[in-house]
């Protein structure tokens, strides 16, 4: 863009935000920080300014918080018009206008899209809407189950042994609650970790008193005369009586909006370049709308130019303040988006941490540490090198091995540690299930191509 026009837009411009989230709210605050004096509106589906979500599965849970008090602290005003509780449910790209579902339309200089995920719902509408059964991914879903734990049900059954409801069922455990967690994978986390890592797990969660049932699936739930779940059938044809069912079966990228409007856009997010600008259907690359957070697809240099779609925190955050520089800097002052995917879990008394990208390895050796004792640091392989680690209890390693990562150091690795246990010191198969059979999803999803063993050295942009 020529230096006037971007001047002309800095000072008197529209842009538009279409998700009120974490990444919507970072990327506003770096639109005014970049001295934006235009005009700038947030539009968001729920009627909340932008909130925290991992808490939801914690602390609201756990009754340690309230949903109420998850707001996302502000590190500067924003000067923002609000259009909260009215979803975007159309894009008219060559008018550059977004249209609301109150009927009102809203123009645009530049739009960036932050719409993020929903909670994929039970299959069966009718039995998801049976008293008892919720999902956990908005505030109201997170107030909504904590009052229904503390009105202390005599079982809770879990489906879905992601992250997130692994973590459902550790909150229901320390709160003393009857809890069952039903995975159609071999182990919990198999999904994003592995089958060697999802062991540990499912020890984890039976000497904590889960009910863990894997390789099954819920093929049925039932309801009493007045509505209420009672009951869920497996495929295994058992039946469990319970009073709330979670379902906990992955997410859905929020794109429906964008159907017809020209954007490649579809279930797996909306594709990007590495400078966040999305591309249109015919993957001609946009310039004047952009993407970030959960629903973005960019490709990333690290792990063989693959696009990644992060369910991660920390890449929401990254990922919106690169969006909004560039949405404001002339071609040669844009940078890339190049954040080393970083995870963190909280459950039954274990901090577990990932970087790099687990589900691509083939291969997994326990370098530091011992899986007895759920303390141990597991780095992950693929065609020679390091393609990502995970740890139990144990990450003050995590930088250490996000440097390998970076730097594509070979897999298995050579260098000798101080702490290394018998299970340690040897590459096994990392066992992740087949990825055309569904689990409960990985938090990290690949697509595009993989063009084999390049090596490079990794230089992170400086911001």
């Amino acid at each position: 863009m020529h230096e006037v026009t971007l001047e002309h837009l800095k000072r008197d411009g529209r842009i538009v935000v279409v998700g009120a989230s974490l990444a919507g709210l970072r990327a506003a605050e770096t639109i005014r920080d970049k001295g934006f004096t235009g005009s700038l509106t947030m539009i968001g589906d729920e009627p909340y300014e932008p909130y925290d979500r991992p808490p939801l599965s914690k602390g609201v849970l756990l009754g340690k918080s309230t949903a109420e008090r998850t707001a996302l602290p502000r590190r500067r005003a924003i000067d923002a018009e609000w259009r909260l509780g009215v979803p975007a449910v159309g894009l008219d790209m060559a008018a550059r206008r977004v249209k609301l579902a109150d009927g009102d339309e809203v123009p645009y200089d530049r739009l960036l899209i932050a719409t993020g995920v929903r909670a994929r719902p039970w299959p069966n509408a009718a039995e998801s809407e049976l008293d008892g059964v919720f999902v956990l991914r908005t505030r109201d879903d997170g107030a909504a189950l904590a009052r229904r734990l503390d009105a202390r049900p005599r079982r809770v059954l879990v489906i879905g042994a992601g992250f997130t409801g692994s973590e459902i069922a550790s909150a229901c455990r320390e709160r003393g609650l009857e809890v069952t967690v039903a995975e159609r994978g071999d182990a919990p986390l198999v999904g994003a970790l592995g089958g060697v890592i999802g062991a540990v797990s499912a020890e984890l969660q039976r000497e904590h008193g889960v009910d863990l049932r894997t390789g099954v699936m819920v093929t049925q739930l039932e309801g009493d005369s007045t509505g209420r779940v009672r009951a869920a059938h497996f495929s295994d044809d058992t039946t469990l009586d319970c009073d709330v069912v979670v379902v906990s079966l992955g997410a859905q990228r929020n794109t429906e909006w964008l159907r017809g409007s020209g954007l490649g856009a579809g279930p797996r997010g909306i594709a990007c370049d590495a400078g966040c600008r999305a591309f249109d259907i015919r993957g001609i690359v946009t310039d004047d709308i952009y993407v970030a957070g959960d629903v973005a697809r960019s490709p990333h240099p690290l792990f063989g130019y693959q696009f990644l779609s992060l369910e991660h925190w920390g890449n929401a955050v990254s990922q919106a303040e690169t969006a909004a520089h560039n949405m404001l800097s002339v071609s040669s002052d844009r940078r890339p988006h190049i954040w080393v995917p970083a995870f963190w879990s909280s459950q039954f008394g274990v901090n577990i941490k990932s970087v790099g990208v687990p589900s691509m390895g083939s291969e997994i050796m326990i370098t530091q540490g011992s899986r007895a004792e759920r303390r141990f640091t597991g780095v992950y392989g693929y065609q020679g090198r390091v393609i990502g680690a995970v740890t139990f209890d144990n990450g003050r390693w995590l930088p250490f091995y996000q440097q390998q990562i970076e730097s594509t150091a070979p897999f298995p690795v050579p260098f000798p540690t101080v702490d290394r246990r018998s299970d340690g010191n040897r590459p096994v198969p990392a066992d992740f299930p087949d990825p055309s059979v569904p689990t409960h999803g990985p938090t990290i999803t690949l697509s595009g191509y993989s063009p084999a063993d390049r090596r490079m050295t990794f230089t992170p942009a400086g911001h």
